[in-house]
């Protein structure tokens, strides 16, 4: 029998490498890890959204001059991301396209921030609030910096938020509550895969003779099939059944939306929440829940 620990990630593999994988393959603690992934999700770019960003980008109505329509870019998923880049890349080539330069960009965390200094912009995007991590740390930062940008303006131009169909919005009510607008335009939608439940439930399988392992969720999405498949779940009250004292099988969570999800919708507390949505934040959340229970 493998002394490893599973852990089993609910994402789709990153490429060309995968910053999870890479971590919990040799991490610091040199406890023995084996990472996997199940994909959970699939994405689909909103036409309309997508459409109302072009139409944006190519009139450049958004930038730092006087009654544009946005000054301000903002992420906080790297499928926004992705959207944004595939439009960017529509018009690869033109002289000073998107001509974004001097717009302040705001991205939630560091692979949001990463993808964001990839997209094709030349001089590059500015890109800030890569250290707050979450929404609720990235909206006040915003009310800080935003309003420093344009200090000189009794006004402050409105905000272009890209996001998906699935969002929290602490960002637009801190926002807005200072009296700013910000628009949210929907760029993508997400769906479960056909496939996820049954490939999670045959991982579980394989990995059942472990003394332990570990389920990492990122998203709300899926919630229901991921217990449905440990067989957590009362199907006739959608609620988690009891946590039993001898499971071997523990659950991390990416952040607060997912854990509150998880205890909101079916009663069902993870043993982790990531401190920071990083690989290194659910990395210490795991391994010092592990040294609690030795």
């Amino acid at each position: 029998m493998s002394q490893k620990t599973p852990v089993l990630l609910l994402k789709t593999k990153s490429v060309p490498g995968d910053a999870y994988e890479e971590l919990f393959s040799a991490p610091p603690d040199g406890v023995s890890y084996e990472p996997s992934f199940v994909p959970v999700l699939k994405h689909q770019f909103g036409n309309d959204g997508m459409a109302n960003v072009r139409s944006v980008l190519q009139s450049r109505a958004i930038s730092t001059e006087e009654g544009s329509a946005y000054g301000g870019l903002i992420f906080t998923s790297q499928r926004a991301v992705e959207a944004f880049t595939k439009l960017v890349e529509e018009r690869r080539g033109e002289d000073g396209w998107p001509h974004l330069q001097d717009v302040p960009v705001y991205s939630v965390g560091p692979a949001t921030t990463r993808a964001l200094k990839a997209v094709p912009q030349v001089p590059p995007l500015q890109v800030f609030g890569e250290h707050t991590g979450i929404g609720d740390r990235l909206a006040p930062f915003i009310l800080e910096h935003y309003g420093e940008w344009y200090k000189d303006r009794e006004s402050k131009p409105p905000l272009l938020f890209l996001v998906g169909e699935k969002r929290r919005d602490i960002i637009p009510k801190v926002l807005t509550a200072a009296g700013w607008r910000v628009d949210e335009v929907v760029v993508y939608g997400t769906g479960e895969l056909e496939s996820f439940r049954e490939d999670f439930r045959l991982r579980l399988a394989d990995t059942a003779d472990r003394p332990r392992r570990w389920v990492v969720v990122f998203s709300p999405s899926g919630c229901d099939s991921m217990l449905s498949a440990m067989g957590l779940l009362d199907e006739s009250t959608g609620k988690a059944r009891p946590k039993q004292p001898d499971r071997n099988t523990l659950i991390a969570t990416i952040g607060p939306t997912t854990r509150d999800h998880l205890i909101h919708e079916f009663g069902y507390e993870p043993e982790v929440c990531a401190e920071q949505p990083t690989p290194e934040g659910v990395w210490q959340g795991i391994a010092r829940y592990s040294k609690s229970l030795e």
